[in-house]
């Protein structure tokens, strides 16, 4: 489940990134990200001080992902190709095999340090709260993606 869900935010983060140049999608991306706060505000129930010290932190964190996803996944994604895949080596599979892992590990220690920071801001019960939130927030998302695909 955990695979999937990430695989799905994955998707749809790379389908945003790529598309970033786009004045549209920039605009889009702002859109939900101005949603994310809304929504993680609310259901944090944040107060104006935890807020204050809360999303200088959380926005660092979102941005540091961000760039972990972008600068490991487009050449991950060219690779993936099925024509540039088929040609693969197993040395060259060896070594993106090595990015991919590296990128889940930095992607990891940045959450890991988001929860240090967080401990000295929120008490634990928000804190997990938030993942809850996050979760739901892109549960939401993806649904809303997969309606507009459909029509």
């Amino acid at each position: 489940m955990k695979f999937k869900t990430l695989l799905s935010l994955f998707i749809i983060l790379f389908s945003i990134c790529s598309f970033s140049q786009n004045p549209k999608m920039k605009e889009k991306q702002e859109k939900i990200r101005s949603l994310k706060i809304a929504f993680i505000t609310n259901e944090l129930k944040l107060t104006p001080t935890e807020a204050e010290k809360f999303w200088p932190l959380y926005n660092a964190f979102e941005d540091k992902q961000f760039e972990i996803r972008h600068k490991k996944t487009e050449r991950s994604i060219r690779l993936m190709d099925e024509e540039v895949f088929n040609t693969l080596s197993d040395k060259e599979a060896e070594v993106l095999l090595d990015q991919l892992e590296n990128k889940e590990e930095q992607l990891y220690l940045n959450q890991k340090k988001l929860v240090i920071n967080l401990r000295t801001v929120l008490s634990a019960k928000k804190i997990l709260l938030l993942k809850k939130a996050e979760d739901h927030f892109n549960k939401k998302l993806l649904q809303q993606y997969r309606t507009l695909k459909a029509k």
